[in-house]
């Protein structure tokens, strides 16, 4: 976990240092889906499982818990690498929070866990950050060289839909997880494996595929964009890990270990200090996942027992 959150805080500068607005977006998250099934693979050496595989792995396992998580990772990504591109780092973070929102909904319907009135109340505080969160990014129309209505569209919208993504397949990957007993990175593998392949279905009409056609996969690429496809392909993994111990709501946690690290690096590395906004919606972003783990749901079988 405490690597995890290391890995949030970082992700979002690196990204947008060494990842630039010329490198095609598909192509570094392909990239990052091969780097992760290498890592899981090799994992899988070291922990011996590796050698189970001919045993244990087949067809509808796989399909059935691993491909529709995979597919909305894919969506996911995509949209993540988009808001890198257009929202501060310390922004991105925190709205980034509002994934634990989406995963508390969704782990509710799909896995039947309730929350308590007091993590209804921090998630409520949640969304409150990320709407003043929105409404900083929109009124930002007085630092001349940034497109309010750009930054709205292409940086807070696709943020706030791919943390909904990543709370169903959240639930989706700790129901694997827990109630199938999936190997953590053996999901990996065929998360990977089968997120390439809509990605690279994909391409076929999409305007990323018609840049790749014309400039070539490595366009934009350096061998520094190299560093935050690697940290966030083992960061793939280290979600995971994360998701089977811990669950998938108290993975959200780890992300506001994260903005301490994001706020300091961004301060100096990029010498951007932080907004009012961003400085108001800082603590109510803290305070809400600090309530929201202090009081913990209880599912819906275990009470109706």
């Amino acid at each position: 976990m405490a690597l995890l959150a290391l890995q949030y805080g970082i992700q979002p500068i690196i990204s947008k240092r060494y990842s630039g607005k010329e490198v095609i977006i598909s192509t570094t998250v392909l990239g990052c889906e091969i780097a992760k099934t290498v890592f899981a693979l090799v994992f899988m050496f070291l922990d011996g499982s590796i050698w189970k595989l001919h045993k244990e792995w087949n067809a509808i396992d796989a399909l059935t818990a691993s491909a529709l998580p995979a597919g909305i990772y894919a969506v996911q990504n995509t949209l993540l690498q988009l808001s890198y591109r257009h929202l501060d780092s310390l922004t991105f973070s925190l709205l980034n929070q509002t994934k634990l929102l989406f995963t508390a909904v969704f782990m509710f319907f799909l896995l039947g866990i309730t929350q308590t009135k007091q993590q209804i109340g921090a998630l409520l505080l949640l969304v409150s950050a990320a709407v003043l969160l929105s409404l900083g990014q929109k009124s930002s129309k007085s630092s001349g060289d940034v497109d309010p209505e750009s930054t709205l569209i292409l940086g807070v919208i696709p943020i706030l839909v791919a943390s909904m993504l990543s709370g169903l397949a959240s639930t989706l990957c700790q129901w694997a997880a827990q109630v199938k007993r999936r190997s953590t990175y053996l999901m990996t593998v065929e998360m990977s494996t089968f997120g390439s392949l809509f990605l690279v279905a994909s391409l076929l009409k999409s305007p990323d595929g018609e840049a790749i056609r014309r400039r070539g996969y490595f366009s934009g690429w350096t061998t520094l964009t190299l560093l935050p496809l690697f940290t966030n392909a083992f960061g793939g993994i280290l979600v995971g890990l994360v998701t089977t111990y811990a669950g998938g709501v108290r993975k959200g946690f780890v992300i506001v270990s994260a903005l301490v690290v994001t706020a300091l690096l961004q301060f100096a590395l990029e010498d951007i200090p932080p907004s009012i906004y961003v400085l108001v919606a800082m603590p109510m972003v803290i305070s809400s996942a600090v309530i929201y783990q202090r009081y913990s749901g209880v599912s819906k079988k275990k009470k109706a027992s």
